[in-house]
């Protein structure tokens, strides 16, 4: 009998529109809850070059060779299929090296081509014995029209 009277009472329009209510009450709520905020979790910036590392493994013995190319993107012909955007290297542009979170390890500049190239050894790294799987995070540091950047790679001994 219990259940025959439930039943009855959860097939009524008034019961049907009491549950619609509800269910639109708490849509409403999460709709009007959320609020949007403009300003950005981590002040970053956009890079105002691209710079592509060239780093790997390299065994205890040999020297490490460090190869970065630094670009200019030319963004004016990206709505445009046929133009796109154009990679423009940047030459003469001072760069620095540095271990991360220690001591720089070269000062340079790019090539003609965008191109800078860096040779040391791995106690110059900070390694004085490097064994297979070290790890040594670098840091490669610049300014292009007037807006720094920072670019982190790694090397490892193989």
């Amino acid at each position: 009998m219990m259940n025959t009277y439930f039943k009855n009472k959860m097939t009524t329009p008034f019961f049907r529109a009491a549950c619609t209510l509800l269910v639109a009450g708490c849509m409403l709520g999460q709709l009007t809850g959320c609020t949007k905020k403009d300003e950005m979790i981590v002040d970053r910036a956009v890079s105002p070059v691209l710079i592509m590392v060239s780093s790997g493994s390299f065994t205890p013995t040999e020297e490490v060779v460090l190869s970065a190319t630094i670009l200019e993107l030319d963004k004016s012909g990206l709505l445009n299929h046929q133009v796109g955007i154009d990679s423009i290297p940047v030459a003469n542009l001072p760069m620095s090296v540095s271990v991360a979170g220690g001591a720089k390890i070269a000062d340079v500049a790019t090539n003609p081509q965008g191109v800078l190239t860096i040779t040391k050894s791995w106690p110059e790294l900070g390694l004085a014995t490097p064994t297979k799987g070290n790890t040594v995070n670098l840091e490669w540091k610049g300014e292009y029209k007037g807006q720094a950047f920072l670019k982190q790679s790694r090397v490892s001994v193989k």
